[in-house]
């Protein structure tokens, strides 16, 4: 028998139904995808190629950026360099502003010590001068001349120094204006010690004073001007060719290192230099080096000079009576004969005429001196003037030593000068009288040299401190040998022979010609001996 099918449930057709409908749905999306992910694609290749289209080159495009990129590039250079020399700029600016802020700062300082130096100076110039005036506020004027005594403390004034007036012949002492610094100190004599070392070469045969000869520099220097312009270097050759020992010998017979025997209380005795060696011996014959001497010291040694030879013994007459009945006391007649004396005296009266001492220079009278300036004790400049007057017949000798402010620049010679000159009526006169044969008639005081071509002359420079080494270069140049022409400086032989014994000798009057007859005018003459 057939059997008929049972109808599907109501369940299982609804679930037909969801498949059918899930089925159906699930189809469409895909395919909705499907269509959706074309247009995606194209857009995806035409921004693709539109990339591709821009990225291609464009060389006007690229060569018009490349010019806007170097453009930029050099403004930013020059900006970064125009930055940089700006700071730069304002870099130095500072270091300048530093600089002047520094200098100015330095100048500052620098005139606050000058000022303080000057105060300090100015302070002890019054201090040396105030004392000066206090001394020579307790000096005793006992026995001395009241009219030279008034003179020399009016040439004198407010300044620092002592004065010593006498007879070079007598010894008689018209005045000691600072007798504390007159007689109780010492001082360096600086270039007056070039007399004891000119005296000394002459006696010891080493110059020949009457030569012409070249020195230094292609110049032509003779003891006269050596003497009159100070010449260091020839002094210094002088004193290392006598020696330390004849030196020294020669200052000791001059008075130097003993007390002269004035009748003043405390009188120093001065001080020679127990042993030089050879480059010591060099300052020792220019400057007076490890020497001490006193104006008193100094008078009578410019005295022997005066008076032929002879070293007096000062003395001031306390009384009317003594001063009437004044004796000379002699202390030694100098084993030197009066001839080499009266050789340096052109050379001191150089000094006066046209040399260092023209301040002392007198009209109505010839002198004959020795300047001296040089850095003293402490430091502290010295400066000497020894000196006497008329030439022709000496009345008066002046011995002027200043210290400190009163050192330079000539004072101690201008002191010397104004006494001459104020003493002259009584002094300088004659009345009528020859004046005696002292000054020999070969005596012309006339420069042979330029004195602005010398360099190693006594000036302030050249005395100053810095002048220790200014020796041996001259001194060797010197003692070469020239072409035809004798040096300066003769050397001394081991044994005495009568050409180092005896002084040159006077030229005799040629057949045919007038002899010499006395000058009119006061004044000496050279007499050249050299022969063609």
């Amino acid at each position: 028998m057939n059997r008929m099918p049972h109808p599907p449930s109501p369940l299982l057709v609804s679930l037909i139904l969801t498949l059918c409908v899930a089925v159906s749905g699930f189809a469409a999306a895909k395919k909705g995808k499907a269509g959706s992910a074309a247009p995606a694609k194209a857009a995806t290749s035409a921004k693709t190629a539109k990339a591709d289209k821009k990225s291609k080159p464009d060389n006007s495009r690229d060569k018009t950026a490349a010019k806007k990129s170097s453009a930029r590039e050099t403004r930013a250079e020059r900006a970064r360099a125009s930055q940089a020399a700006k700071l730069a700029r304002l870099a130095q600016a500072r270091r300048e502003a530093e600089e002047r802020i520094r200098r100015a700062e330095a100048a500052r300082r620098a005139e606050i010590a000058r000022q303080a130096a000057i105060a300090r100076q100015r302070a002890f110039d019054k201090a040396i001068r105030d004392e000066v005036a206090a001394n020579v506020l307790r000096d005793d004027v006992t026995g001395e001349d009241p009219e030279v005594r008034r003179v020399a403390v009016a040439a004198l004034g407010y300044h620092a120094a002592s004065v010593v007036v006498m007879n070079p012949r007598t010894g008689q002492i018209y005045t000691i204006v600072n007798q504390e610094w007159g007689v109780r100190r010492g001082f360096k004599p600086c270039s007056t010690i070039k007399l004891i070392s000119g005296l000394a070469g002459v006696a010891e045969g080493v110059i020949d004073p009457v030569q012409e000869n070249i020195a230094y520099n292609n110049n032509r220097m003779t003891l006269t001007d050596a003497l009159a312009f100070s010449h260091n270097g020839y002094f210094q050759q002088v004193g290392q060719r006598v020696g330390f020992d004849r030196l020294s010998s020669y200052a000791r017979q001059l008075g130097y290192g003993e007390r002269t025997g004035i009748n003043h209380a405390n009188e120093y005795r001065g001080r020679v230099p127990l042993f030089k060696d050879h480059h010591g011996m060099l300052r020792m014959s220019s400057h007076g080096d490890d020497f001490e001497v006193t104006p008193v010291q100094l008078a009578t040694l410019v005295s022997v000079f005066a008076n032929g030879g002879t070293l007096l013994t000062p003395h001031l007459p306390r009384t009317p009576k003594e001063n009437l009945n004044f004796k000379t006391e002699v202390r030694r007649q100098l084993n030197i004969p009066q001839e080499l004396l009266r050789r340096m005296l052109p050379g001191m009266v150089g000094a006066v005429a046209y040399g260092t001492g023209r301040k002392a220079q007198d009209s109505q009278q010839m002198i004959a001196g020795k300047t001296g300036t040089c850095i003293g004790a402490g430091g502290v400049w010295d400066g000497s003037f020894t000196s006497y007057a008329p030439v022709e017949d000496p009345q008066l000798a002046i011995a002027v030593i200043g210290r400190g402010p009163d050192a330079r620049r000539g004072f101690p010679a201008s002191v010397a000068g104004q006494i001459y000159r104020a003493l002259a009526y009584r002094f300088a006169r004659r009345d009528g009288k020859a004046p005696r044969r002292i000054a020999p008639d070969i005596l012309a005081p006339r420069p042979k040299i330029d004195p602005t071509t010398l360099a190693d002359t006594e000036t302030e420079e050249d005395s100053n401190a810095a002048d220790v080494n200014t020796t041996s270069e001259g001194a060797n140049e010197a003692s070469r040998p020239t072409n035809g022409v004798k040096p300066v400086l003769m050397p001394v032989e081991t044994r005495p022979t009568s050409v180092t014994t005896r002084p040159a000798p006077m030229p005799a009057n040629a057949p045919g010609k007038n002899p010499q007859t006395p000058p009119t005018d006061a004044r000496p003459r050279r007499v050249l001996t050299n022969t063609p």
